[in-house]
């Protein structure tokens, strides 16, 4: 009996799962183009500035957006000097 419920549990749980989606803002650039289509939109960060982005943009239903996720070079380790300590 438990192991009756057990499966039926686990079919429901694989039919209700939604699928993943994969990430739309790519880290490495700081600006994207955000597109509007009838069907739907997009983004594509792929950007190094908004001038760039504007070029492409230039005559489509699209607008140039900074990256909410832009990952900056990572900081050098912060070398500090020790604390006298008397």
């Amino acid at each position: 009996m438990h192991i009756a419920v057990l499966a039926s549990l686990i079919v429901a749980g694989a039919f209700t799962a939604a699928p993943a989606r994969a990430q739309t803002y790519d880290p490495k650039y700081p600006v994207c183009l955000q597109t509007y289509s009838i069907g739907g939109g997009s983004i594509q960060c792929g950007y190094t500035s908004l001038a760039q982005c504007a070029q492409s943009a230039g005559g489509r239903a699209a607008q140039c957006i900074t990256n909410p996720y832009f990952a900056s070079a990572p900081a050098g380790p912060r070398h500090r000097r020790p604390r006298n300590v008397y």
